[in-house]
């Protein structure tokens, strides 16, 4: 299809040397004709038809018109391309990427450089490709991203296992399970689609496999070996998403050829993410990728190391439309300097080494504790955000300090130290940052779990001694904040942080020896203040016409009889059609996460997904189930696949496994 400056074509397919066929979508500048041009590579299984159309569309073909080509490739087993996935980050998918790129720089359309761009999947792997060093590859912007796929990833978080996980898994499992395009797979479509219905793997049965940071999850996790990216990456991630540390891990483990850039952002690309303010990402990207596969001089090498947003005094509210902060720069990233707090012997938060404490305190919070804290992994920011922390302070234990009457202002990853006693084997803790609002309202501003068992290290977990003093070093995830004049800093600590993390297969409780408790806050230190220009359009996403609206509801529960709290949500994205190639599609996910205050055995997830694609007289239907529950020993997990086709049953298939639970 031909657009003003350039064109665009799925009728491209990049094939394998195992021969299997990878559909490739391309936004080719006109300028190609005369000159070769560089390329920008995205490489993910969510389907760049009936899946990331609209974002592509936001961003492409402002590269195609600046001069960039755009190369859209879903990974195999994903919406057209033959094969069936193998999981998450394999060396099967990196390798392939490999060949993708040697394809690319092969074209006379193209100059020989390519970088490889992405938010999430896109962005895990273009960091994981650049430590593999293809020739072909020169720069990267990884975007929601990890380093280490242990505990910086939607699977476990210092020894503790994320409700995410779960969710996850049953999202991806109704992602790979839906049919290709029949208008784009062809004849081929059915078998296509049976093949990867009898053989997906369901990820879960995997991820529980390995609990502890084994090889599985160092493969991938380029913190194994930093020096093995050499080319210039930039970083980008969000406070309000889950992803928030890689920026900062990043930098400081690859060095000067990465730059940091942090906003207060969900899990989107910046130019149209919440809450605002939005940065021209478009501006960003095109600067760093004429630089450096066009030599352009734009400045993209002179980046300062770190640029970040500070909150300041942001609100828990309904929907988070603007967070109020200001943007900072570092020129270099050094480690900070630390305010040092303690708990004084009135059982305030106070500054300084000295303080005294008040002594032995015994903590097992109820086990619902924790329906405050948000989602992991956040797309939109209402609900899925941290609310009003008071609901979560009643299972907590709280300090804080006197109204300030200075600001303080912190840019880093705060640490805590303190003694614990556990009589059983291990035992989780979660640790919360509270920027408390004169009025008294609680915002979250960072936080930080861990299971003691991992307390020496995630890859041999060893068993707390029992009814010992047990020194435990916390390392909380990055924050950037102002607390102003007036307010207060609250460290709430806890034994339970449902449902974002599962609790233990005892919850036995800790007693903390609070006149041991250190906070060390990261100083912001030297820097400039900056403004970085936003978007120019503040609604760059394309509208497709939607025959039935999208639905979103969110709920605790707390059944009184039963004695058992719910936390429920659904999400529907209604039937939305594309204008151009007319496939109609809509997702419908369901999650029931339920367990008893006192019953940590008594946990359960149960989660629900349906998808629906449609053409006139073609209709396809998958229908997701997957529950994970527990006893004391064992992780019990089963799934179901059903596949419709025009209404009538296709295919099904059920899985079902108990793992062994691994000090977790």
């Amino acid at each position: 299809m031909s657009q003003q400056g350039f064109t665009t074509s799925e009728d491209h397919w990049i094939t394998l040397r195992d021969g299997t066929r990878l559909a490739t979508r391309i936004w080719m500048p006109d300028c190609a004709q005369d000159r070769p041009v560089p390329a920008v590579l995205e490489y993910l299984p969510y389907r760049k038809r009936g899946g990331t159309e609209a974002r592509d569309e936001s961003t492409y073909p402002v590269f195609a018109a600046a001069g960039i080509a755009g190369v859209r490739v879903d990974i195999r087993g994903s919406g057209e391309s033959e094969g069936v996935i193998d999981g998450e980050y394999t060396p099967r998918e990196l390798s392939d990427a490999c060949e993708i790129l040697e394809w690319i720089a092969a074209q006379p359309w193209s100059n020989g450089n390519v970088g490889m761009m992405g938010i999430s999947w896109g962005g895990f792997n273009g960091l994981q490709v650049a430590a593999l060093r293809p020739p072909q590859l020169k720069a990267v912007i990884s975007i929601a991203s990890t380093t280490d796929r242990y505990n910086d990833d939607i699977h476990y978080k210092n020894g503790t296992q994320l409700s995410a996980q779960a969710s996850w898994a049953g999202t991806m499992l109704a992602y790979q399970s839906r049919s290709p395009d029949i208008a784009v797979a062809g004849e081929s479509w059915r078998e296509m689609w049976l093949d990867r219905l009898e053989n997906e793997p369901f990820f879960m049965a995997e991820w529980l496999a390995h609990q502890r940071r084994d090889a599985y999850w160092q493969q991938g996790s380029v913190c194994e070996n930093f020096a093995d990216v050499t080319v210039p990456s930039l970083v980008i991630a969000g406070w309000a998403d889950g992803y928030r540390n890689t920026p900062l891990k990043a930098i400081e483990g690859i060095g000067d050829t990465a730059k940091a850039l942090i906003g207060p952002w969900v899990h989107k690309y910046p130019h149209f993410a919440w809450p605002r303010p939005r940065v021209d990402f478009h501006a960003e990207a095109i600067a760093w990728w004429k630089h450096w596969l066009e030599d352009g001089d734009t400045g993209a090498e002179n980046l300062p190391q770190m640029r970040a947003y500070i909150i300041d005094g942001a609100r828990p509210l309904l929907r988070r439309e603007v967070d109020p902060g200001f943007w900072v720069a570092k020129q270099r990233w050094e480690t900070p300097q630390n305010d040092l707090y303690g708990v004084s012997a009135g059982g305030a938060l106070a500054p300084g080494e000295e303080n005294e404490g008040t002594g032995l305190h015994f903590l097992r919070s109820p086990l619902d504790t924790g329906t405050a804290s948000g989602d992991w992994f956040t797309t939109a920011p209402g609900p899925e955000l941290a609310g009003d922390q008071r609901i979560d302070n009643g299972g907590s234990l709280c300090f804080k300090t006197d109204p300030l009457e200075e600001e303080a202002v912190y840019l880093g990853m705060p640490e805590l130290v303190l003694d614990v006693r556990c009589s059983a084997d291990w035992e989780n803790l979660a640790a919360r940052i509270i920027d408390v609002h004169p009025d008294g309202t609680e915002t979250r501003v960072c936080y930080g779990v861990l299971n003691l068992a991992h307390r020496n290290g995630n890859a041999a977990p060893e068993a707390m001694p029992h009814d010992e003093p047990t020194r435990i070093r916390m390392q909380l995830d990055n924050m950037g904040y102002r607390f102003g004049p007036g307010h207060r800093i609250k460290i709430a600590l806890s034994t339970s942080y449902w449902p974002l993390i599962l609790p233990s297969p005892d919850a036995p409780g800790l007693t903390i020896d609070t006149g041991s408790l250190r906070l060390s806050m990261p100083l912001l230190g030297a820097h400039e203040r900056i403004t970085l220009p936003e978007p120019a359009n503040p609604d760059p996403l394309p509208k497709y016409d939607m025959p039935s609206p999208a639905k979103s509801r969110r709920e605790v529960v707390r059944d009184l009889i039963a004695g058992v709290t719910h936390y429920r949500l659904q999400e529907d994205t209604g039937a939305e059609v594309h204008p151009v190639h007319g496939l109609q599609m809509q997702e419908i996910r369901d999650e029931d996460w339920s367990i008893s205050p006192d019953d940590p055995q008594s946990m359960r997830a149960d989660i629900k997904w349906t998808t629906i694609q449609s053409r006139p007289g073609w209709e396809t239907v998958t229908k997701i189930t997957s529950t994970l529950s527990c006893t004391r020993d064992q992780w019990l997990v089963s799934a179901r696949v059903s596949a419709f086709e025009n209404g009538q049953p296709l295919f099904s298939k059920t899985y079902e496994k108990s793992i062994p639970r691994d000090f977790m």
